[in-house]
């Protein structure tokens, strides 16, 4: 058995119960940072996971293998409406730090004061200088530094150049790694386990201080007695019957699609249950440059333009294994198979959408179903993106851009033809290859019951005892990369638990 999971749920075939002063539900960043600072606190922790533990070795390089491994529903979730857009959601323990880009930004101030001044209960509830100290130690544990150019690739040099000539600011990425060796693999694990990611540092933290961690364990309810949290009830992989007492409290941290829908299953459907969905949407552009890019080697996301985020954007360097690349290059037939045999000509780059409009997640008979739809003012920041990649693209000395937009011309050669994207391109989302990251807001938190499903101190509006520490109690989404304000909100969260109201 590992040293970090206490009981693998593939093993459990009669029924396990479990006893706990706090049972997590979820090892991602947000369950990970609760359980650390309660176990080192003294308190027993147990932390129930419905994925597996995967380690380095077990890593492969196959971007498709990976989705059916390590990602929820095989990397197959969709939100649904005006145009369908895939999310992608890891399901491991360590949740999706195992298979993210390692991107870290530090909580924005401007948008806490925003927070604050549509509720102003939130000010003390998440006081700046306790964001700050927290954020300053999962800075210190995470090890986190910006991408050395050693490792960068081409790909990510070429973005930071193409910005430096266009007078953009942009810079190196910083992430949660120790010594990179720019293999481009986070999004399949790292195989050599240089990337920092929950199963390597807070939930070893946490077990060091006897939390237990329990994967394989699928939770399908609340268990709710006389109006309190008293435990969660589920399945462990082999189909034993799992229930877990919580002699203190209940922390939802499964995601801002997982912990409404498991609100749902327990009945707690409160009007705000679900809604409020928001995301960072991207739009992504192909191009061409005459001298190799190897798209799918140096750190897969190393590279970051900041100029346009009062703008709504912010434009990262994508990497990609050569199976999902081969799906972002244009043509058919005979020029689809030059430009596959040319791949390492090929470079993808992002930009995402800090979008406004909002979504809904509701309980579906196999998985949740969700439901999102762009607006036209998102649509106009999104379509903006492609022409500011295009334009980027260009600057950095690319031959040929592909916007991949329906109903505008697959190729453009020149960069004059960049501008025209904004005026000439369709504002309709079903033009656009869209994806959705970073989701937040679905059990929100706030001081009105009737618009939120958290109290400011992280606690349900009608059940003691039952806390939401994930992305989900975020009021709105930050523009940047959420992991470390993910890790901070939630250590807010076990620090109330340890002094409830």
């Amino acid at each position: 058995m590992s040293p970090l999971v206490h009981v693998d749920g593939r093993r459990v075939r009669l029924p396990l119960a479990i006893e706990a002063d706090v049972v997590i539900v979820g090892s991602g960043p947000a369950g990970a940072a609760v359980a650390r600072r309660l176990a080192a606190a003294g308190v027993d922790v147990a932390v129930l996971e419905e994925g597996f533990e995967a380690t380095p070795e077990t890593f492969e390089a196959s971007g498709v293998r990976a989705l059916a491994r390590l990602y929820r529903d095989m990397g197959t979730s969709i939100a649904f409406g005006r145009a369908p857009m895939p999310f992608l959601q890891g399901r491991a323990v360590g949740g999706t730090s195992v298979v993210n880009g390692a991107i870290c930004w530090r909580f924005s101030r401007e948008t806490l004061d925003d927070w604050v001044r549509a509720d102003p209960a939130l000010r003390d509830a998440l006081p700046w200088e306790s964001l700050e100290r927290v954020e300053d130690e999962i800075e210190e544990r995470l090890g986190l530094r910006a991408t050395d150019a050693a490792v960068a690739g081409p790909k990510t040099l070429l973005l930071g150049a193409g910005a430096e000539a266009l007078g953009i600011a942009h810079r190196p990425i910083r992430r949660n790694v120790g010594a990179c060796a720019g293999e481009g693999r986070c999004l399949q694990g790292c195989p050599h386990g240089h990337k920092l990611s929950m199963d390597r540092t807070f939930l070893r933290d946490a077990a060091d201080r006897s939390a237990r961690i329990f994967a394989g364990v699928r939770v399908r309810r609340v268990v709710i007695e006389r109006g309190r949290a008293v435990g969660v009830s589920g399945r462990s992989a082999a189909g034993g019957a799992v229930v877990a007492r919580a002699r203190r409290a209940v922390v939802l941290a499964a995601s801002a699609i997982q912990t409404p829908c498991l609100l749902l299953a327990s009945g707690l459907g409160d009007a705000a249950v679900g809604r409020n969905l928001t995301a960072h949407p991207g739009v992504s552009v192909t191009a061409r440059f005459d001298a190799p890019v190897r798209n799918y080697r140096g750190a897969t996301q190393g590279h970051e333009v900041t100029g346009w985020r009062d703008q709504g954007l912010k434009l990262e360097a994508l990497g990609f294994d050569l199976s999902i690349l081969a799906s972002r290059v244009p043509g058919v037939a005979g020029e689809l198979a030059r430009h596959i045999d040319e791949l390492d000509h090929f470079a993808v780059w992002g930009a995402a959408v800090r979008a406004q409009s909002r979504g809904r997640v509701r309980s579906g008979p196999a998985r949740a179903l969700v439901t999102y739809s762009l607006g036209r003012d998102d649509m106009v920041t999104a379509r903006r993106g492609a022409r500011v990649l295009a334009e980027t693209f260009f600057a950095a000395g690319a031959r040929e851009v592909y916007p991949g937009i329906a109903g505008f011309p697959a190729v453009l050669p020149d960069p004059r033809r960049a501008a025209d994207i904004e005026r000439d391109a369709p504002l309709e989302p079903r033009a656009y290859a869209m994806s959705m990251t970073h989701l937040f807001g679905t059990a929100r938190m706030g001081s009105d019951p009737g618009r939120s499903v958290v109290r400011p101190d992280f606690r349900h509006h009608r059940v003691d005892r039952l806390y939401v520490a994930d992305s989900s109690v975020f009021p709105g989404n930050l523009g940047v990369n959420p992991q470390v304000p993910i890790m901070a909100i939630a250590t807010l969260c076990a620090e109330r638990i340890l002094v409830p109201s």
